[in-house]
């Protein structure tokens, strides 16, 4: 276990140690995270924390159509907000990426999503957060068992 101090982010005005435990799926539950493009999905994740000023720690892929996240971010950040940017912009990334997927999910109203519109998200206390850290990276291994 780390040490207190390690464990809180110091900001300007705050001092905190907030974590959530994010999964979403695909829209339709399309197995299309796989390939090349989930690894190409996590480093766009990084790069979407890093731009808005949050971070994400650990992150898996379950069954190529969900992703796990474990997000530490500052409280002026809400976790709306947070699935908001990630979800969105990994979204038009992908698809430009790979424009492969586009024949997955067709165009509506001039709006194509790879993601679902829903989410779970749960606080992790700091008790819980190395057991939730351990549990979303080993989810690949462990859904690879099972098949």
């Amino acid at each position: 276990m780390s040490t207190s101090d390690e464990r809180f982010t110091h900001g300007r005005t705050s001092v905190y140690n907030l974590n959530y435990h994010i999964i979403w799926c695909t829209k339709y539950r399309r197995k299309v995270l796989k390939n090349g493009i989930d690894s190409d999905l996590k480093a766009i994740l990084q790069e979407i924390a890093d731009e808005h000023g949050y971070r994400i720690p650990h992150m898996e892929v379950g069954l190529d159509d969900h992703i796990h996240l474990f997000v530490s971010a500052p409280p002026k950040i809400s976790v709306s907000s947070i699935v908001k940017q990630l979800k969105g912009t990994s979204s038009l990334r992908l698809f430009s990426m790979h424009p492969e997927l586009k024949s997955q999910y067709w165009r509506r109203k001039g709006e194509r999503s790879l993601w679902s519109p829903s989410y779970f998200a749960e606080s992790i206390g700091a008790t819980n957060e190395q057991a939730v850290a351990k549990y979303i990276d080993g989810q690949r291994e462990k859904e690879r068992e099972q098949r």
